[in-house]
């Protein structure tokens, strides 16, 4: 196995003990898992093909579709609502 995949691995089992922290304390592994995924949907899409990368990335949106709305909101220069 890749050492690719077996990071996206490792990030997919370190997002889902995030997810069971309560809320106060995912702020900095979300935000870590926030910025890393990027970089490692690249490198898996370099090293397994694009097919991987978007089924990857369907993933990811999937899982931080809040994060990423109120992100694109804010880019738009609109006043994004802070999901509750």
């Amino acid at each position: 196995m890749s050492i690719p995949a077996i990071l996206g691995i490792l990030w997919v089992f370190a997002a889902t003990l995030t997810a069971l922290l309560p809320m106060r304390y995912q702020y900095a592994p979300g935000i870590t898992l926030l910025i890393t995924a990027p970089i490692l949907l690249i490198w898996i899409g370099i090293a397994h093909g694009w097919v991987l990368a978007v089924m990857g990335f369907a993933a990811f949106a999937s899982m931080f579709r809040n994060p990423l709305v109120y992100f694109y909101r804010r880019a738009k220069g609109q006043r994004p609502e802070i999901p509750k």
